[in-house]
């Protein structure tokens, strides 16, 4: 592997956090599989209800990377990144989800990210969360769900026609900004081919698959969109426009410098110096 991943009890990591991950306030379930749960944190006072001081807090709904590809990642490395942001204010939901290997992949995983964004209503509903400040955030394969559960899909979609998930951001860290034009690079970060068994097939043999998920087919609608990148290129022109064609305002930051999980890392110098931008996208202000 090269030092894109560091590699522990065959999955793939980013470095050590300087942080240690807090014990989730309450793990809600989207359904009955093993795979089929989230991670709440509050911030300070949460617990308490918003009468006495504790929000409404911005919530941040994360999901994790791993190329898609059961096995390599889960929800633990994202846990540093959550609690980080759990202490700076925002309330974040850290889901799992189904991967390639395990009933994951077309249209499995998109199944679970539909069925995980439901949380998003019972979290606010059940907690002080300001359900108008909800942000979206996916790192490497996270980012695909943090863009598209944001479109409003058709029947060519893996789930069939469904309306948009609300939310008022997203944040894409070191993700694709469109699968398609984004395969080759992608394939490359995780070294190995990871789109066309996510997908099914190669764009050849599944083309409507991947126009379906594409954000010139069905721009996500949203406020604001911001990539942090770092092996993973900015998206090009013809991406950043196709995204915000509904009149999403998108920002890119490269950092050609970082490494994969750098950015994500609490306590690493790349994430601090982008630390203030996702802030200020998570809060809405």
């Amino acid at each position: 592997m090269s030092d894109h991943f560091l590699s522990a009890g065959g999955a793939m990591w980013g470095t050590d956090a300087n942080l240690s991950p807090s014990k989730p306030d309450a793990v809600l379930r989207f359904g009955e599989r093993p795979r089929d749960f989230a991670e709440l944190r509050l911030p300070e006072g949460g617990k308490d209800g918003a009468k006495n001081g504790g929000g409404p807090f911005p919530l941040a709904v994360i999901w994790h990377g791993g190329c898609w590809k059961q096995g390599v990642a889960d929800t633990a490395y994202m846990s540093a990144l959550a609690t980080r942001w759990q202490q700076q204010g925002i309330a974040t939901l850290n889901v799992d989800y189904r991967e390639v290997g395990d009933g994951g992949g077309w249209p499995g995983s998109f199944e679970d990210w539909q069925a995980s964004a439901a949380l998003i209503d019972e979290v606010a509903a059940d907690y002080p969360v300001d359900r108008e400040r909800v942000t979206l955030v996916g790192h490497s394969a996270g980012g695909l769900p943090a863009l598209w559960l944001a479109e409003e899909r058709g029947e060519g979609s893996p789930i069939g026609a469904m309306p948009a998930v609300k939310a008022r951001a997203a944040i894409v860290l070191d993700g694709p900004g469109d699968v398609l034009a984004d395969r080759s690079a992608f394939d490359a970060l995780c070294q190995f081919s990871s789109v066309d068994p996510f997908m099914g097939g190669d764009p050849g043999k599944v083309a409507p698959r991947y126009a379906a998920i594409a954000p010139r087919s069905s721009p996500p609608q949203l406020e604001e969109v911001l990539f942090v990148q770092a092996i993973m290129p900015v998206p090009s022109s013809w991406t950043v426009e196709a995204i915000g064609e509904r009149g999403a305002s998108v920002k890119s930051i490269a950092n050609p410098d970082a490494g994969h999980f750098d950015i994500i890392t609490p306590g690493h110098p790349v994430y601090e110096r982008n630390e203030a931008a996702m802030l200020q996208v998570l809060r809405g202000k």
